[in-house]
């Protein structure tokens, strides 16, 4: 039980990272920090989903012109758990975010946990992203007079509700071929140049925030000149619950601050110029959007935006150009900010989840090949080239409207162990010497973990389902490879039966894949449920529900109690006892999971009723 709550100490870190025979190259200051920063906020959120916040949909209240507030209330949180990322990055200036934080503060699992959970927020978030990126690459190529056929910039979901698509799509043994080329393009594009290095990345980075930088300041220029008082009452249309509501969405928005934190052993001075760079990044981007909210809501009444995203699929931004009758240059100024801000939030998220690959290989708990540094450019070659071609092929053939809730959820729910964290590292190893420290005491982290809880009860119960079936197969590689490949607890606590242990994660790593495969399953099989009419899915039985029981019911429990008689029967009686106990943990742990996944899917059925 011990080994799963491992930590590794502070100091024991910083010596692990210092005797790695391959380093990473510090070559970023503060402004770059600040840019790289401000490069992965302002993105897809503000472009994409303002228009939500504001005016609501069918699930939710919209804010109104309390949109505003919206941003400050949702800036607000994120300004403390930045105050709390920016104690933890100046105190452990190691690759891996909350990952590595984590570790040092609540233990291998939990880190782990962590580790997995911000997949949603980097990589399965930039699948969305790279698809609306196309999206919008597509429109602007269109006002440029470039036609791209529809079967190159379509995925296969999309593509089953465009009438025809199917059928004048090229065929191969039959079978329409439809994949989104732009989207792949994208990623293989951004994944190359990250490979070549970090500062040649980080020119790129603040080549493209300048730009989208202009971009907003033009759309603010064009629109107080249309943007009328009257369209600010009543302020409260949907009382506090909508703003509320309306914060929750545009969190989305925030998404990338914690990012600036993955690059800890590539900046030069990380305690000083890591705090500087969060803060100064999200100050600077809440001050940008509590404006552009304030100039969008005075443009377009809250009543006129509502009909018009419910029958139109364009931008919001567009929409209130096209409102008060701004065509032409304006709009295509607008759809070029939105295609390099968007390129941008792929650039460092995509900078971002190689390095915590990075850190969970260099900890045993991935394979090596994510801990290889390129000897020439000294990036993590192996876990930038993987993770673009699973964000680039998964862009391809994935449609993704669902995946803002979802990375909502899956970051809120890093930055409420994140804010734990601190206190934890506080009452463990005291002061820092010569770091950062959070104001306000053992008081602030505490205000962040609940106000990061708070906005996850505004988000919908289909993406709690979502998130906990995502942590459940997390659960499922960690308990078949990571935890007996883990340096801290997984050897040492099979006793060096290296057959064993050998023997244990190439079976887990089986059944890991096993897992994954089964979970794309569902979501091809979530798909399909809403392509096919008059076809749904009986109360309880969702496919992320049904898919995780019957793998954790068909392989994973049965393999748990096996590993644990094979412990106590083949080894000593200390070391035996003590993997026996760690394995029926996992398997607790995995109970507690498939309860937790028939609470919050009776919850979706009890939502959709």
């Amino acid at each position: 039980m011990k080994g799963l709550f491992a930590t590794k100490s502070v100091r024991g870190i910083l010596e692990e990272a210092r005797e790695q025979p391959q380093t990473l190259r510090r070559a970023l200051g503060p402004v770059h920090v600040t840019l790289l920063g401000v490069g992965a906020i302002i993105g897809a959120g503000i472009f994409a989903t303002i228009g939500t916040a504001a005016a609501g949909d069918a699930h939710r209240l919209g804010a109104g012109p309390a949109l505003m507030v919206s941003f400050l209330l949702a800036g607000a949180v994120c300004a403390i758990v930045a105050l709390c990322y920016a104690e933890l990055a100046s105190r452990v200036p190691i690759s891996g975010s909350a990952y590595t934080y984590s570790y040092a503060t609540l233990g291998e699992l939990v880190a782990w946990i962590i580790g997995w959970d911000l997949i949603i927020e980097y990589a399965v978030g930039n699948v969305a992203v790279a698809i609306s990126w196309a999206n919008y690459f597509k429109t602007f190529l269109a006002e440029a007079g470039v036609r791209v056929p529809a079967w190159l910039s379509t995925d296969w979901h999309t593509a089953q509700r465009i009438p025809g698509l199917l059928e004048s799509a090229p065929h191969a043994f039959g079978v329409p071929i439809v994949f989104n080329l732009l989207a792949f393009s994208i990623v293989a594009a951004i994944t190359v140049v990250l490979l070549i290095g970090i500062r040649e990345s980080a020119w790129a980075n603040a080549s493209m925030v300048v730009i989208k930088l202009l971009v907003l300041a033009f759309f603010v220029a064009v629109g107080t000149r249309y943007a009328h008082a009257e369209n600010w009452h009543p302020f409260l249309p949907n009382g506090w619950t909508g703003v509320a509501s309306g914060a929750a969405v545009i969190f989305f928005a925030y998404i990338g601050f914690d990012a600036v934190s993955t690059l800890a052993e590539e900046t030069r001075n990380p305690k000083r110029d890591l705090p500087v760079g969060i803060l100064a990044s999200l100050v600077l981007c809440t001050v940008i959007y509590i404006v552009v909210a304030a100039v969008f809501t005075g443009m377009i009444p809250f009543s006129a935006l509502a009909g018009r995203l419910a029958t139109e699929q364009a931008e919001p931004l567009t929409l209130a150009l096209d409102y008060v009758h701004l065509k032409g240059m304006v709009i295509y100024v607008v759809a070029l900010g939105s295609v390099v801000a968007h390129t941008a939030v792929l650039f460092v998220f995509q900078l971002g989840q190689p390095r915590i690959f990075f850190s969970m290989a260099r900890d045993g708990l991935l394979p090596p090949v994510f801990a290889r540094v390129h000897p020439r450019f000294r990036t993590p070659w192996g876990s930038t080239l993987l993770t673009g071609l699973a964000v680039g092929i998964a862009a391809m053939f994935t449609s993704l409207e669902e995946m803002v809730d979802l990375t909502n959820i899956g970051t809120l729910f890093a930055f409420t162990l994140v804010s734990v964290g601190v206190i934890v590292l506080r009452r463990r190893e005291g002061e820092g010497e010569g770091t950062f420290r959070a104001p306000g005491g053992t008081w602030l982290p505490i205000l962040g973990a609940l106000g990061c809880l708070g906005l996850i009860a505004y988000l919908p119960p289909t993406s709690w389902l979502r998130f906990v079936a995502w942590l459940n197969l997390g659960i499922v590689i960690y308990a078949g490879y990571g935890s007996v490949r883990s340096r801290l607890t997984g050897r040492a606590s099979a006793g060096n039966a290296a057959e064993h242990d050998a023997g244990t994660a190439r079976s887990g790593a089986w059944l890991a894949v096993a897992g994954l495969v089964c979970m794309l399953a569902a979501q091809a099989a979530d798909h399909l449920r809403s392509a096919i009419g008059g076809w749904s899915w009986p109360d309880l039985s969702s496919p992320w529900l049904v898919v995780p029981l019957l793998v954790n019911l068909a392989f994973l429990y049965p393999v748990l109690i096996h590993r644990a008689l094979a412990a106590r029967r083949r080894l000593p009686p200390g070391s035996g006892r003590g993997l026996a106990t760690q394995t029926l943990a996992l398997l607790a742990l995995l109970l507690a999971v498939t309860l937790s996944l028939l609470i919050v899917a009776g919850l979706t059925s009890l939502g959709a009723t």
